[in-house]
């Protein structure tokens, strides 16, 4: 009977160890626990609690954000959410992350308040492939050494605060896929040298102080299909070596620079072209015929340059967003092809020589629509079947045209924000329920009446034939 209760008591003794050892195994390693605790030591303010599980003595592989392969730390993912104010970090990011030596991705994303330099741990991390510390106010100069992160796969330091030019070294990050520097205050030149990146899909670097010609150099990179150089400071042509991106290319974004000429016929040879953006640049003459050629492009901003007649007619089977505003066209109606689009969202057509009733146009569909401008035109008849059969408008604007309804048969639906009818010849009363918008002008029609309380300026209700009340005169009895 002895001897049975002590092969018992072994038997309970090996299973318990074994127990042991699994709970064991399965828990960080202590260099990865101390690198992340010393992380989070760093975090001065973390209000939506974001890192509330990273607590010392529990099991780190479980903490949010973190992932793990057997007891290391491979991943490290923290998200802040751009719609909740309490949703970031606040800090610097503690170099003790240099103890998680398996770390192959690092995700720090719409954190918003980190700060602090280019974090020199980076450079310690031996399987790092990933890296995406993005939005943020990381700031102060990239350092020379970049280009010792030979590793990586992805690079994106978009939406921070850093200076000074790009390093030259970053040529020697050869394994690349992404590089996205975008929305920082980046100045100089493109380095040339980035066309010895030939994997890269993914290329941004708009939204800095960038200047000089854009390199020609993008024959380098076959698999390119993102390419974002807008609002910049760039001079010159297009390169003629884009037209090599053409089978693959599905954004190519060059608008808010200094560009100047015609813009390229091959560009109607990218097949693949989802979104063209040549906005607020110098181009001149005619768009070219071949556009006729871009059958799948949703988006198409060519506004603010000094584009010319003909448009030609284009084939895309529905366009999402298109904005010709303030060339020099004449396109006297709104063109077909974008009356048939049943997934249009956004239409801007400021100052195109559009001469037509609006009770005339008959869109395929409303519905989807958000943004519509219509601004300095020939435009005449009513907006009212138009704007009462859209439900989700965020935006209209249609000053200086000719179009005559009476305002109080408008039908303001709850997500309009932004209304500007000045200078027509709208009439009838001001509703009360222009109080919910952001911005309003209907200066400079035929409207009467006292007007609603509101928050808008007077310069919004000048030039009517008699309204009254406040911010305008007070109405006689």
């Amino acid at each position: 009977m002895k001897k049975l209760c002590f092969s018992h008591l072994l038997l309970f003794s090996f299973i318990f160890i074994l127990q042991l050892f699994a709970v064991v195994s399965t828990t960080c390693h202590v260099d990865d626990e101390a690198g992340l605790l010393g992380f989070k030591s760093g975090i001065n303010a973390d209000p939506s609690g974001m890192l509330s599980s990273w607590k010392p003595g529990t099991d780190c592989c479980s903490w949010a954000g973190i992932t793990c392969s057997g007891n290391r730390v491979t991943s490290l993912s923290l998200y802040g959410q751009l719609d909740k104010p309490n949703s970031f970090l606040s800090g610097e990011i503690s170099p003790s992350l240099s103890k998680l030596k398996f770390v192959w991705g690092i995700y720090l994303q719409n954190l918003r308040n980190l700060s602090g330099p280019f974090p020199g741990l980076l450079f310690g991390l031996p399987a790092l492939n990933y890296v995406y510390i993005e939005n943020n106010k990381l700031s102060g100069q990239l350092p020379a050494s970049i280009g010792n992160l030979t590793r990586l796969s992805a690079l994106s330091l978009a939406g921070n605060r850093f200076t000074g030019r790009i390093p030259s070294s970053i040529s020697y990050l050869t394994g690349l896929t992404q590089l996205k520097l975008g929305q920082n205050r980046l100045h100089g030149l493109i380095p040339y040298g980035i066309r010895q990146l030939k994997n890269l899909t993914f290329l941004s670097l708009e939204r800095n102080r960038l200047f000089g010609s854009i390199p020609d150099f993008f024959q380098s990179f076959p698999d390119l299909r993102i390419l974002r150089l807008s609002h910049n400071k760039f001079t010159g042509k297009i390169p003629a070596s884009i037209a090599a991106l053409a089978p693959k290319l599905a954004y190519l974004e060059l608008g808010h620079n200094a560009l100047k000429g015609q813009i390229p016929d091959f560009l109607g040879n990218f097949k693949a072209l989802d979104t063209l953006d040549l906005s607020a640049n110098g181009f001149s003459g005619v768009v070219p015929a071949s556009f006729r050629n871009l059958t799948k492009i949703f988006n198409l901003d060519l506004s603010y340059n000094h584009l010319v007649d003909p448009f030609p007619e284009m084939n895309v089977k529905g366009i999402e967003s298109l904005d010709l505003s303030y060339n020099n066209f004449h396109l006297k109606a709104i063109p077909k092809w974008v009356t048939s689009s049943r997934i249009i969202y956004s239409l801007k057509l400021s100052k195109c020589g559009i001469k037509m009733s609006l009770e005339d146009w008959k869109p395929s569909e409303t519905y989807f629509y958000d943004y519509i401008d219509f601004s300095e035109n020939e435009i005449s008849g009513s907006a009212i079947g138009l704007l009462n059969s859209t439900d989700y408008l965020v935006g209209f604007w249609a000053s200086g045209n000719r179009l005559r309804f009476k305002l109080e048969d408008l039908r303001i639906v709850k997500t309009l924000k932004h209304l500007d009818l000045s200078r027509n010849l709208v009439y009838g009363k001001v509703p009360e329920a222009v109080s919910g918008l952001e911005r309003l002008n209907v200066s400079y029609n035929h409207l009467c009446g006292q007007l609603p309380v509101t928050k808008f300026p007077k310069s919004a209700f000048l030039g009517n034939d008699c309204l009254c009340g406040s911010p305008l005169a007070i109405c006689k009895v």
